[in-house]
């Protein structure tokens, strides 16, 4: 059988084209577990109905219970409304700016994962969202909108855009135009029809070689890729006839499932790829006015979150907080059911999952909503659920995470020391 080296790349005049994990990668003597430990934070905004936390809001994920790591008692370190839940939610920062010009945090985990593991991967980290980019202006408290809109920073005073473009996305992961001009794209989407037509020959060449597995997961691989691209073509399709007059960048289905479905598949193939083991997503940004009509909360987000505990407005409340519980565990699903190694994508990632904020209608930085999910390759154990005492920041949490992957650093934003992540069972 063909012995092929982790990081095999399939190159063309239009990019590279990473391949998923297969058995010809791996070591001839199985001694050890050979798949890399992936990081996702995935966060929800404008706090939680607590009374609500964690059941029934986390129900959709009890298939998920032994790979699922409850904390509770973790406070924020900048408790400041919105700009404070995600400003410090992966920095840990205690303090942030003071008015609309003045942007200081500290750099974010995700970043410091980033910078370890960047020699290995061709994209250090991707920073996602779902809702198009603010990062000038005041958002809240007549603070800088890079708080509200972005959880990763690359150094303290240099937040990073989070990209919400799916078609920018797949370019990014698979090869760029080398322009962001939509014309531009459009031309090169009509002179490059797919990735994978030009490099079908060395695939077809390379399947050869292989052993039956392993040609049945490369035609997965490739067949998801030229799905995820179907479907942002489709979509710029739509959306050039639905919305011509609108200027918005091309690739995101105005549905907003289907725009996240791509979103998450895109982070899908990022991870088995090995294009990059870092991705810091926000579901919404902080203030998010975002409607659920779909699940018979026609309210907007945020005004919601002030519910000034008005229990049937709780309630309206909780049923956002459990929706978003359901789209991530159909995510979870997603890793769960994608061969990686010796187990899935998800035995071999630890994704933080949660707010900034708590009791919303309050902005409470205390006793955030959060969790562990995943088999952390092995370096922590699901099924648990563990309250702390004396209420540690989050950035204490933040530094035992880069601990679990062998980033050992002295501080992280206004961490105190690290947390044991031993407790009792769910």
């Amino acid at each position: 059988m063909t012995r092929l080296p982790r990081r095999t790349l399939l190159k063309s005049t239009a990019g590279a084209l990473a391949l998923p994990f297969l058995d010809a990668m791996l070591p001839r003597l199985r001694g050890a577990v050979p798949s890399p430990h992936r990081f996702l934070a995935f966060y929800v905004p404008n706090g939680m109905a607590m009374e609500y936390w964690p059941n029934p809001i986390l129900d959709p994920l009890t298939p998920y219970r032994p790979q699922t790591l409850l904390l509770s008692g973790i406070k924020a370190n900048w408790n400041y409304i919105h700009a404070g839940a995600s400003g410090s939610f992966l920095t840990g920062t205690p303090r942030g700016g003071r008015n609309e010009i003045e942007i200081i945090a500290a750099v974010s985990m995700d970043q410091l994962l980033a910078r370890h593991f960047a020699r290995e991967t061709q994209v250090p980290s991707l920073e996602l969202s779902m809702d198009l980019p603010a990062n000038a202006g005041a958002c809240t408290g007549n603070l800088s909108c890079a708080y509200t809109h972005t959880l990763s920073w690359r150094s303290p005073t240099q937040p990073l855009p989070m990209e919400w473009n799916p078609r920018a996305v797949f370019e990014r992961l698979f090869g760029d135009s080398g322009s962001t001009d939509p014309a531009t794209r459009q031309t090169r989407l009509q002179q490059h029809k797919s990735l994978l037509d030009s490099v079908n020959d060395k695939l077809a060449s390379l399947k050869r070689d292989l052993a039956p597995a392993d040609r049945t997961k490369l035609d997965e691989y490739t067949e998801a890729v030229r799905d995820v691209e179907r479907r942002i073509q489709k979509a710029e399709e739509q959306k050039d006839l639905e919305l011509p007059a609108m200027a918005q960048p091309l690739g995101a289905p105005p549905v907003f499932e289907d725009h996240l479905a791509l979103m998450l598949d895109l982070q899908i193939l990022a991870f088995q790829s090995g294009l990059t083991r870092v991705i810091s997503f926000m579901l919404s940004k902080e203030q998010s006015a975002r409607p659920y009509p779909q699940i018979g909360v026609p309210e907007a987000h945020h005004p919601l979150s002030h519910h000034n505990d008005q229990p049937e407005l709780i309630a309206q409340m909780s049923k956002i907080n459990r929706y978003h519980a359901e789209l991530f565990s159909k995510y979870l699903a997603r890793l769960h059911a994608t061969p990686d190694g010796d187990g899935s994508l998800l035995d071999h990632m630890t994704i933080l999952y949660g707010s900034g904020i708590s009791n919303s209608t309050r902005h409470s930085g205390d006793n955030l909503p959060l969790l562990l999910a995943g088999g952390g390759n092995g370096t922590w154990k699901g099924g648990r659920h563990i309250s702390y005492p004396n209420s540690p920041p989050i950035a204490n949490l933040l530094l035992t995470l880069l601990d679990k992957f062998g980033v050992p650093v002295d501080k992280v934003g206004g961490s105190t020391g690290k947390l044991p992540l031993e407790g009792l069972s769910l």
